[in-house]
């Protein structure tokens, strides 16, 4: 048997891992669909428990910040253990936090929310700290990032279903009353409708806290293989010592940071920006945030169909040339969201998530090159841990729009969009340098 026989796309060393791939994939879209089903949640809590812009972005600090307290936690776990045993804590964790949304909602408090989420979140970091290398050690280092663009591929579709679930059953069926009417209701009148709306917006986390019960079950019974590491033992000092010296590794942990700031806030804050627009123009509020909503799914769509369009380029063009192209051209279209006033900008913005769809794959594809699989392990923890971008950003965004800082005669909230054109500058930088290291390496 030839090389190219024995290490390919799914095999490695003569094993084929098409059905722990299959598997582990599936939890792609479940990480999916708790990021997607939350990401409105910021503007529906700030309207339940009357809060500002800024109190709301509490939701994204608990949800990324679960990822960067246990990224490295995990990585140790499933350095002594498994893969498999790594997916299993993070399902557990995910259910108990999806599940913990009922008694925060009898506590009538904001605060329990955000336990919650940490949890939840804790767990999705097991998930993705598990996964990813998983996915990465299935088949040749060559192929590798053309597997991890494949896997993460399906991460949309499970999106698409959390912002469906979030307009369909969260927001359409909250009640219609806006925000400067709750700011009027006395005490009273308040509890009432904000138990109506809790009640409404608890349903999808405990729901899919059951479901992922079931497959918590489903994944244990089944038996997966081992993938072992030559030097699986190596000690965590020795593993940090030896990424933090490998230039590519630690400036794609400083891009990834940036990139999940950039999509979370292009995520968060379309709800918005599109409100804005639609309430100037006449609409009522909770139409305003649905129709928002809805140019929010399109944009998801693009990112899913994108997702597979550049995986397809991938054959064609380096992963590091065709990141940087996407980050220019996402960055163009996030000034088109600054200037921009009217729905041109919201047009601007839904492209940005066609050029975001290739970005945390490769990122992470590029910046385990050469890492060694004796350290791939701790090497996806800090690429993990950069998602704490999620938790830092949001609130600078949200803080400007709360501030009403204008420029140019531009509203605070289309001003507030610098934030993310900073994130993807960082990110073409970081994709031609990463091209240009390859392109010398090659020639060596």
């Amino acid at each position: 048997m030839n090389n190219n026989e024995q290490n390919g796309l799914l095999t490695k060393n003569g094993v084929n891992y098409l059905i722990p791939f299959i598997l582990i994939t599936s939890c792609f879209a479940l990480w999916g669909f708790a990021n997607d089903v939350t990401t409105p949640m910021v503007k529906a809590f700030s309207k339940i428990f009357r809060m500002s812009v800024t109190e709301g972005a509490m939701v994204p600090v608990a949800f990324y910040l679960g990822y960067f307290v246990m990224a490295f936690p995990a990585a140790m776990y499933i350095q002594r253990y498994s893969f498999k045993n790594g997916v299993l804590i993070g399902l557990a964790l995910y259910a108990i936090g999806a599940l913990l949304f009922f008694p925060a909602k009898m506590t009538g408090m904001f605060f329990p929310f955000l336990l919650a989420y940490f949890i939840l979140t804790c767990g999705l970091s097991f998930l993705e700290t598990s996964c990813n290398p998983y996915i990465y050690c299935m088949g040749s280092e060559e192929t590798a990032t053309q597997r991890l663009n494949l896997a993460q591929a399906f991460n949309p579709i499970g999106v698409l279903a959390g912002s469906y679930v979030a307009m369909h059953y969260v927001q359409a069926r909250m009640s219609p009353i806006d925000s400067v009417e709750r700011m009027a209701l006395d005490d009273q009148q308040f509890e009432l409708i904000k138990d109506h709306d809790l009640s409404v917006l608890i349903q999808p986390y405990v729901y899919i806290g059951a479901f992922i019960l079931i497959l918590l079950i489903l994944i244990w019974i089944t038996r997966m293989p081992k993938i072992s590491s030559t030097a699986s033992n190596k000690p965590l000092r020795q593993s940090l010592k030896e990424l933090i010296h490998i230039k590519n590794y630690r400036e794609g942990v400083i891009a990834q940071f940036f990139y999940i700031g950039a999509q979370v806030m292009c995520w968060t804050f379309i709800i918005q920006y599109g409100t804005r627009i639609f309430v100037s123009e006449g609409m009522e509020e909770r139409a305003a945030e649905i129709l928002s909503q809805k140019y929010n799914i399109a944009a998801l769509v693009l990112f899913t169909v994108f997702r597979f369009i550049c995986t397809y380029f991938l054959k064609y063009i380096a992963p590091g040339r065709l990141l940087t192209i996407l980050a220019v051209i996402g960055g163009v279209a996030v000034a088109g969201v600054i200037l921009f006033t009217d729905v041109n900008g919201l047009y601007c913005l839904v492209i940005v998530s066609a050029c975001m769809s290739l970005m945390f794959p490769t990122i992470y594809g590029i910046a385990l090159r050469g890492v060694g699989d004796s350290n791939v392990k701790v090497a996806s923890a800090g690429l993990i841990m950069a998602i704490l971008g999620g938790s830092v950003f949001p609130p600078l965004q949200a803080a400007i729009i709360d501030l009403k800082v204008s420029f140019l005669g531009l509203p605070a909230t289309n001003v507030s969009f610098i934030v993310p054109l900073i994130c993807f500058v960082v990110i073409a930088l970081y994709g031609h340098r990463a091209y240009m290291r390859h392109q010398i390496y090659k020639e060596v």
